[in-house]
């Protein structure tokens, strides 16, 4: 394990996030916004993807030797079935997306969605012991204040063509999909703290994406099924049945991306860490949704997108200068930018006059072996 390694696997995975949050939002809106009607389908492609996951699992070991794990050993039955139980939790909050997207307009669905920030902060502290600083608080402080003026706005903007009913659906189903989201984020770093190596993360996202498409395809077969997207494709769509293949494409692997790069920002950091730089990311959705379809955006959204960007900021900020501040007292350890990210292998007891040496054995005993093995 160390830095050389750790630092360009995490940005990759933050570029596979970027991504995918940005293409999958503009790609979903643009289905609704071309007449597909259809959410199960909405639902079904946000983890149909899941057999494009064979390539990171399988090129470790069979293409570039990298690995003598063989792909799927040390996965237990426990860990199965706690993945396909996540997998369904997972399917409920798609689905709740989908709803809320299909109503609402990018910009406020995205802005909205940062609410799960503060759930996330509150069922980090339970699950995982999360320590509360003042650096993650503000953040979360920021990003719900932004919302709650988001929803203010709210109540004095409706999209033409809907109803206030279901625009209020869409609306919670957005506040819901946030919350099982932000429950989903530290539920996965208690699974990940028993995950061998990296690869092993893939292994589990497959067993999840198969149960979450498992449900939507059951919902889409009362739905009717892919007879229905053909004919939706053939007749209903309104930019014809070969870019509503292209779109339906595009969106199974940008979800997918988007879910990859989840996984792994969760693993290599922590959950509150994942959830706070997804909540950055929203923004890049807020400004594709004003300028690809023209979504109004108000002084007050302009404010919540402020707060939210300097709330990310500060964070990021607090995150360099804790850096900084470790490597000095630890300049020689291997460890340094790790334990930054991974509240889990930390040893919360150590203070400013700890030994550097005591602290790398300590670090290094609790963390587990080949932690980036791929």
């Amino acid at each position: 394990m160390s830095n050389k390694r750790y630092l360009p696997l995490l940005l990759l995975n933050y570029a596979l996030l970027f991504v995918g949050s940005l293409s999958s939002t503009l790609l979903s809106k643009y289905y609704f916004i071309h007449k597909g009607s259809s959410r199960w389908v909405s639902t079904w492609v946000q983890s149909a993807g899941f057999p494009l996951l064979v390539i990171p699992i399988l090129l470790p070991y069979y293409v570039f030797k990298s690995t003598e794990r063989k792909p799927f050993t040390r996965f237990t039955p426990k860990l199965l079935v706690l993945s396909i139980f996540i997998g369904f939790m997972l399917g409920l909050n798609n689905l709740m997306f989908s709803w809320g997207n299909s109503y609402l307009p990018v910009s406020t669905s995205s802005l909205l969605l940062s609410s799960q920030l503060v759930f996330n902060l509150i069922l980090s502290v339970i699950i995982v012991k999360q320590k509360i600083t003042f650096m993650n608080l503000n953040c979360v402080i920021l990003l719900t204040l932004s919302s709650v003026l988001l929803a203010l706005e709210s109540s004095n903007y409706k999209p033409h063509g809907l109803t206030p009913a279901k625009y209020f659906i869409g609306y919670f189903s957005t506040i819901g999909a946030g919350l099982l989201f932000a429950l989903y984020l530290p539920i996965m770093e208690v699974v990940y703290k028993k995950v061998y190596c990296y690869v092993m993360v893939m292994e589990i996202q497959l067993v999840m994406e198969v149960a979450a498409t498992a449900l939507a395809s059951v919902g889409m077969a009362f739905d009717g099924g892919f007879v229905e997207m053909k004919r939706e494709g053939s007749g209903v769509f309104d930019k014809g049945e070969r870019v509503y293949l292209v779109t339906v494409v595009s969106n199974v692997v940008s979800w997918q991306l988007c879910f990859m790069g989840t996984a792994g920002m969760v693993f290599l950091t922590c959950s509150l860490t994942g959830g706070i730089c997804m909540t950055a990311l929203l923004l890049m959705n807020v400004v594709g949704g004003v300028v690809v379809y023209g979504d109004e955006f108000g002084g007050v959204k302009t404010v919540s997108t402020v707060m939210c960007g300097w709330g990310f900021c500060s964070y990021v900020y607090g995150m360099y200068t804790k850096s900084k501040m470790m490597k000095y007292l630890n300049p020689d350890s291997n460890f340094t930018e790790i334990t930054n990210t991974r509240p889990d292998i930390h040893n919360h007891d150590h203070h400013l006059g700890v030994n550097s040496i005591a602290m790398t054995q300590t670090i290094a005993s609790s963390s587990p072996p080949n932690h980036l093995g791929v």
